[in-house]
């Protein structure tokens, strides 16, 4: 006899018109192995003919802009000054130096100071938001194509306006 995969429950686990079904667990446990990747509005906003919405999305991007900031501030503002540093201060070095040389590598000169705060900002959301999908139940804001392009897009607008 095989053992269940869910101790304390009779039978095992099945998979039923595209859902995962515990006997006599009640309901599908997982819909679709793909459910992480919909985009649901938490709650919305009309304004006439407009619909504003805060999405599972928003909420991701917004966890990350709070958290990425608070994280640099911290280590920082705390821990700026020794000269031993502990383990938050050398992620934070190590990032700062990696960017750093990436610009230094291939864009070299004066112009990159102008740039580097960009590239950093931009490398560093991407960094922080890639690893949020791999928490159960999360959202990874750059698996969708447009916000990855959007993000491109105007960081390469952005650049452009600087420039001139």
């Amino acid at each position: 006899m095989q053992e269940s995969l869910f101790p304390g429950r009779k039978g095992r686990a099945e998979w039923r018109n595209g859902d995962i079904v515990i006997p006599g667990g009640g309901g599908p446990v997982i819909s679709s192995p793909l459910d992480q990747f919909f985009i649901d509005p938490l709650f919305g906003l009309d304004m006439g003919n407009f619909y504003l919405s805060f999405t599972n999305e928003s909420l991701s991007m917004a966890v990350t802009v709070v958290l990425v900031p608070s994280l640099f501030g911290v280590v920082t503002k705390k821990g700026g000054g020794k000269s031993v540093p502990n383990a938050w201060q050398s992620l934070v070095e190590l990032i700062y130096d990696f960017v750093l040389n990436l610009v230094n590598e291939q864009i070299g000169g004066n112009v990159k100071q102008k740039f580097f705060p960009r590239i950093s900002v931009t490398f560093t959301f991407s960094l922080f938001c890639n690893p949020q999908g791999m928490i159960p139940f999360s959202f990874t804001v750059t698996s969708h194509f447009l916000i990855t392009l959007a993000l491109a897009g105007v960081r390469i607008f952005l650049m452009r306006i600087i420039q001139a």
